[in-house]
């Protein structure tokens, strides 16, 4: 049950997320690391990832579910550089200012999601 509840969670997290990256880019574009190229179509990729996993997670095939769970893992450690970039020059995730806590709290959170998506990878029926 709690595996259930924690594949459902990150699901609609993912694919909530996803769809942000394309009807608000802006944000995301604002993170992209500058040596990364064209950080639109990264925004974009990564969105659509996002989606794609999110909806793998709660498709009712086992394979898939597995394959969107590790998938969400390598999206988790590929986006992890815009993660740095945020924190080191303190820059927002919309139009207010974070708190330097928040900014350095979301690089560990990234751990904590890598482990989620890993355990749900490890845990499909």
């Amino acid at each position: 049950m709690l595996t259930l509840i924690l594949r459902w969670l990150l699901a609609l997290a993912m694919t909530g997320v996803g769809v942000l990256h394309f009807t608000d880019p802006k944000p995301f574009v604002r993170i992209v690391p500058p040596f990364m190229p064209n950080p639109l179509a990264l925004v974009y990729i990564s969105g659509f990832f996002e989606i794609l996993g999110g909806v793998g997670l709660v498709v009712p095939i086992a394979l898939t579910q597995r394959i969107a769970a590790w998938g969400l893992v390598a999206l988790f450690i590929a986006v992890f550089p815009a993660n740095i970039n945020m924190a080191m020059h303190k820059l927002p995730l919309g139009n207010k200012p974070m708190p330097d806590w928040a900014l350095w709290a979301r690089l560990p959170m990234q751990g904590v999601l890598i482990a989620w998506a890993w355990f749900l990878a490890r845990n499909v029926p």
